[in-house]
């Protein structure tokens, strides 16, 4: 079985739906140094604002660099976008020069070969050495840099100021407190969930399991099932009945919490527009998802999007010249104050926060160090297969016991990794 170490940290995008190309990419590149600079970003539910600022960096670009165009075409992140990439891999004239890309789509991209290794260039980079070393191994494969982290996305707890106010209580500073403040919360507020969560949330699972010192590759390992234990005692009746929340995804449970039906929820920073729309609105504050130890913070899950450089681009100096614009501490902020996204540069980060006390908790969680999944295309598969959610499925529907669903799911990874 692969190990981990080859990259831990660094965005959460959508399950990865597709396996490897199996034609590594036909063409190795250029430099022309003129001409039509091709670049594909990812769609957005609302993307006039990210829209406006990349247009914003396209006309300072070509002022820089005269005989040059940018084109930019909006791809979808749903699952045919491993389709369209595998195509540009095996098809250099369909590809793009530059492409932003979700950070746990690198292992997939980085097997097919479709990416130029940018290690040399962010080194050469002035702004570079601002990226923090865990961010920049989302990357990162074999020692290969494959992109430039854009942006990460944290996931913290919000709770509503009001039911604590109400009911007289303290954020909770560990995982234990969580669980009894949100049954608290259920018992006096039955109207509410006290925390809203969800066997299909994945990426609110995995802090559980991290924080008790388990590991995805050994999820029948003590720490692995304590922290499994931990966060399916929540998908109960005295906070999150089964039945209703044993299905839900982390976009219904950021639902629940939005539209006033949970006290707490595990959120990213990403989340706080959704929370403004909704009757939660003005009523919640945040802090960081406490870990196993009293005063502890739970590892959290750091997802995010990459921008990469095309290993066929004809145009290879303008197109990194490009992706450290776009990628740069200005537009990095801009991007933030138009989409929320949270910078990868420190500087960027740190200055934003000295604005926005909103960020504080999210950057406290980034300081106590986060977690990735396995930069290995084995994930593909423990992902499509839902894994981690049929294993939390099983335990909180009484399926199956702890032990039962934690052994099963650790020889599914197992399997996925190539071991017997």
């Amino acid at each position: 079985m692969k190990m981990l170490n080859r990259a831990i940290a660094g965005a959460a995008l959508l399950a990865l739906a597709a396996c490897a190309p199996s034609t590594a990419p036909s063409a190795s590149g250029g430099d022309d140094k003129s001409g039509t600079l091709r670049v594909w970003l990812f769609d957005e539910p609302n993307r006039a604002p990210k829209e406006k600022v990349v247009g914003e960096a396209i006309k300072e670009f070509t002022a820089a660099n005269p005989g040059v165009t940018v084109e930019v075409s909006y791809i979808p992140t749903t699952p045919a976008r491993h389709e369209k990439f595998k195509g540009a891999f095996n098809d250099p004239a369909s590809a793009p020069d530059v492409a932003e890309y979700g950070n746990t789509d690198l292992a997939e991209y980085a097997a097919a070969g479709g990416f130029a290794d940018l290690n040399e260039d962010l080194r050469a980079w002035p702004e570079g050495r601002d990226i923090g070393t865990d961010l920049l191994r989302s990357a990162t494969v074999d020692g290969k840099v494959y992109g430039l982290p854009w942006y990460i996305g944290i996931r913290a707890l919000y709770y509503r100021t009001d039911v604590f106010g109400e009911l007289k209580l303290k954020p909770p500073t560990s995982l234990k407190e969580l669980t009894s403040t949100a049954r608290t919360i259920r018992e006096k507020r039955p109207d509410l969930y006290g925390v809203a969560v969800g066997g299909e949330y994945t990426f609110g699972a995995l802090p559980f399991v991290w924080s008790f010192g388990g590991d995805l590759e050994k999820l029948d390992g003590a720490g692995s099932r304590e922290g499994v234990k931990a966060y399916t005692d929540l998908l109960a009746d005295d906070n999150c009945p089964p039945q209703a929340c044993a299905g839900l995804t982390g976009g219904r449970t950021v639902e629940l919490f939005a539209g006033g039906k949970a006290a707490m929820g595990i959120l990213g920073n990403f989340n706080r527009s959704a929370v403004d729309a909704g009757p939660a609105a003005g009523k919640y504050a945040v802090v960081p998802l406490p870990g196993a130890e009293p005063g502890s913070i739970a590892p959290a899950f750091a997802g995010g999007n990459n921008l990469g450089v095309m290993k066929s681009s004809r145009h290879r100096s303008l197109a990194v010249k490009f992706l450290e614009l776009l990628g740069g501490k200005t537009y990095q902020t801009k991007m933030y104050e138009a989409m929320g996204n949270l910078p990868t540069l420190t500087s960027a980060r740190e200055e934003l926060a000295a604005k926005e006390a909103f960020l504080k908790p999210f950057l406290d969680t980034v300081a106590a160090g986060t977690r990735f999944v396995p930069v290995d295309p084995a994930w593909v598969k423990i992902d499509n297969q839902k894994v981690i959610p049929t294993m939390l499925q099983k335990v909180a529907t009484k399926q199956a016991t702890v032990e039962q669903a934690t052994t099963e799911a650790a020889a599914a990874v197992k399997a996925a990794f190539g071991g017997s």
